[in-house]
């Protein structure tokens, strides 16, 4: 029986539905054993993940809000109250007005750059520091990311920024946790046909353009994406962390496209 992750236990944020990163990540979790508690947000949300959450046995499902303290305090407070400690945390958390997917990034607001830095970067460490005392023997942050947080993409604007700021967040936090055993690392999927995705316009020829370019001619599946995870969460991570670990083909190492899809 797969056992890597028995006898772990975490909380998983940012399921949207069964095409979620997020999702495709739990799934192989608890495939390798973990037990797993759920956050969403809102009562919409709530119903989409229920029966996910069922589906991998677990029960734990918990309403929160990045913007508001009170309603993370809750969630980590019903984590140590109904299972005392945790061993790792997925924080898959991003957010930008749409409208602002499209068009100049000169046009980004200040009211929409300060929401999405708050929501796509601060809330990894505001849900670092309530995970940290429920991981006195160590355990895993991992996080979501993007190459437009180096690398100029189409239409990825104000995201970018907020995931380059994730990126040097994760490296931050790795060095401040590191000496308790907490270790943090990212992840970088090239383009998922995902409902984050689709808020960025252009998202399907980025998605095609990957996939024709990409060394191996594919773009990352959740089933590989969840793989890593399990890897970064497992204590066969135990000496990984402040990585940012790319998936996407090994798009990533290209200059240019190939010269017949120029």
């Amino acid at each position: 029986m797969p056992e890597l992750m028995k006898g772990k236990r975490g909380l998983v944020m940012g399921v949207a539905n069964d095409r979620s990163i997020a999702w495709g990540i739990a799934k192989a979790l608890a495939d390798e054993g973990a037990e797993l508690a759920f956050s969403y947000q809102g009562e919409n949300f709530g119903k989409r993940v229920e029966p996910l959450a069922a589906s991998v046995g677990s029960s734990f499902l918990v309403d929160v809000d990045v913007t508001d303290d009170a309603s993370l305090d809750r969630c980590f407070g019903r984590l140590e109250q109904e299972w005392g400690s945790l061993d790792f945390v997925v924080h898959a958390i991003a957010y930008s007005d749409k409208t602002e997917l499209t068009g100049r990034f000169i046009n980004t607001t200040r009211e929409n750059f300060k929401n999405s830095l708050a929501i796509s970067c601060y809330s990894l460490i505001d849900v670092a520091r309530r995970a940290q005392p429920l991981m006195p023997n160590g355990g895993t942050i991992l996080t979501l990311t993007y190459q437009g947080s180096n690398r100029v993409t189409p239409f990825y604007n104000v995201m970018g920024v907020a995931k380059a700021a994730l990126e040097s967040t994760v490296r931050y936090l790795a060095s401040d946790l590191g000496p308790e055993g907490i270790r943090v690392n990212a992840i970088s999927p090239g383009p998922m046909k995902t409902l984050a995705g689709a808020a960025i316009a252009g998202g399907r020829k980025t998605y095609r353009h990957t996939e024709m370019n990409a060394p191996l001619r594919q773009n990352a599946t959740l089933e590989c994406i969840g793989g890593t995870a399990v890897y970064l969460a497992s204590d066969h991570g135990a000496c990984t962390t402040g990585e940012i670990i790319t998936v996407d083909g090994g798009y990533h190492v290209l200059g240019m496209p190939r010269f017949e899809n120029i």
